[in-house]
């Protein structure tokens, strides 16, 4: 039996993840952290509430396999997961907003061989979304990426959008030439440039999580496209690496590491 501390367990994604936990076999939820006051009541989905807890120091003191699973925000995640890698609690993350050289430091300054992992995204058609523009790449390698989230998202370019430009530069064999930006009449017009990708961001209200990558060559584009309609998608991929982490060690970044593809 896996435990599982939810952090930000009062949020949007907090909830879904307590609901899938609590639906899931071989797991279960030891603590829904949340320094949300007076404390909420979590539905865990089979008829029953769990109460959140702001004490993240006392959820992380149990004993026996526990995963740490986040979906917090940037200024708070770090330190979260630095104290519950120290007490030896493998971690979850979905917050985005944070560099993967800080990610890196943190893994190496852990004094356990918890694992940390990182997703820019669980939903398992953006992952394989990302994959196919990675293999796209090498033989169409003029790219660019429009994501699409809710007017409340904290970041912008999204992780995911960061991560599709990472894995696209990595795989064509040169970076073609990105014009535009001179013939921009205002500024920023043609998006932010991250790793040679143009990537364009919309923030608008009733949207949830989407991203088109578009590819251009002589005569033809190609034009791949997911789309998350509600929010229990990432669900299946959360599961899925509170399963595998505990048989892991330090830094795994990205759904793709622990799916067969």
């Amino acid at each position: 039996m896996i435990d599982v501390i939810v952090t930000g367990a009062g949020g949007k994604m907090g909830r879904e993840v307590v609901r899938a936990v609590t639906a899931a076999d071989g797991m279960r939820v030891r603590a829904a952290v949340d320094p949300c006051d007076p404390p909420a009541s979590i539905d865990d989905g089979a008829g029953g509430a769990i109460i959140t807890t702001p004490d993240l120091d006392a959820a992380l003191s149990g004993e026996g396999p526990c995963v740490l699973v986040d979906f917090t925000v940037p200024s708070a995640v770090e330190r979260t997961v630095e104290r519950a890698l120290a007490a030896g609690v493998h971690c979850v993350v979905g917050t985005t907003g944070v560099t993967t050289e800080r990610w890196k430091a943190i893994a190496k300054a852990a004094t356990s061989d918890a694992c940390l992992f990182v997703a820019p995204n669980f939903a398992i058609g953006a992952v394989l979304m990302m994959r196919f523009a990675a293999a796209a790449a090498r033989f169409m390698p003029h790219a660019e990426i429009i994501e699409l989230h809710h007017d409340r998202k904290l970041d912008a370019p999204s992780g995911t959008a960061m991560h599709t430009a990472h894995l696209i530069a990595e795989a064509r064999a040169a970076t073609p030439a990105a014009p535009g930006r001179e013939t921009e009449v205002a500024e920023g017009a043609r998006g932010a440039l991250v790793d040679g990708v143009y990537v364009h961001s919309v923030r608008l209200p009733g949207l949830v999580a989407h991203q088109e990558v578009l590819f251009g060559d002589v005569g033809q584009t190609l034009s791949l496209r997911h789309d998350t309609i509600d929010r229990t998608s990432f669900m299946p991929g959360v599961v899925l690496a509170i399963r595998e982490v505990p048989a892991r060690s330090g830094l795994v970044i990205g759904l793709d590491e622990l799916m067969d593809l």
